[in-house]
């Protein structure tokens, strides 16, 4: 089946307030979401983004604050107003979760939402074990093996394979998308991504 590939990482609020969204495109498109997890920070730096220490507060507040609270309510999804407790913790064990639902032929597009709802919804820990096995039983899956391999050398593996595609292809952030080769940066541009499906735009 055509797919939609999807760079993201487990903790982006823009990936998760577009979440279904782009699953809903999927559905009414026959195409799958290619869930692609990536570790962030590497991505950004190498298109020349800041760290997020060294933006301007001005820049914070507006893109990580009033941005995330507009969309959130034009998409009706229910966020914290503030950022998440953890959310500067490492990625791999989130990110190496879906990675191996995915290996795994798992439900990875409810295992996805459910981790980055619990992130901006719940500010879950999502780099902890426990807190990670709740929210695989909450989505209806057997936690236990996809934690078992989420930090393997075959899943990290893949894990580095994604951020270094993610970097060879200029992504910009999360989430990107990408129909057919064609990158939208952003769960702002997922009706340019309905387009795209049934239409191209031009070179």
């Amino acid at each position: 089946m055509p797919y939609i590939e999807y760079f993201y990482s487990a903790h982006s609020a823009f990936a998760y307030i577009g979440a279904k969204k782009a699953l809903e495109i999927c559905k009414a498109n026959g195409r799958v979401l290619q869930h692609r997890p990536i570790a962030l920070s590497p991505v950004i730096e190498a298109v020349g983004g800041l760290p997020f220490a060294e933006r301007t507060q001005a820049h914070v507040d507006y893109f990580f604050g009033r941005e995330i609270a507009r969309w959130a309510e034009l998409r009706d999804v229910s966020i914290i107003d503030f950022r998440p407790t953890h959310h500067d913790n490492p990625l791999d064990l989130p990110n190496g979760m879906l990675i191996a639902a995915i290996e795994q032929e798992a439900d990875v597009d409810t295992l996805s939402h459910a981790i980055l709802q619990a992130h901006w919804r719940d500010d879950a820990d999502i780099a902890d074990v426990s807190s990670l096995h709740r929210i695989g039983k909450s989505a209806g899956l057997d936690p236990n093996p996809l934690l078992d391999a989420a930090l393997s050398p075959v899943i990290q593996d893949i894990h580095r394979a994604n951020t270094d595609e993610a970097i060879k292809r200029s992504v910009f952030g999360s989430p990107t998308y990408f129909v057919d080769g064609d990158m939208f940066y952003g769960q702002d541009r997922l009706e340019l991504v309905e387009r795209a499906l049934y239409r191209c735009f031009a070179n």
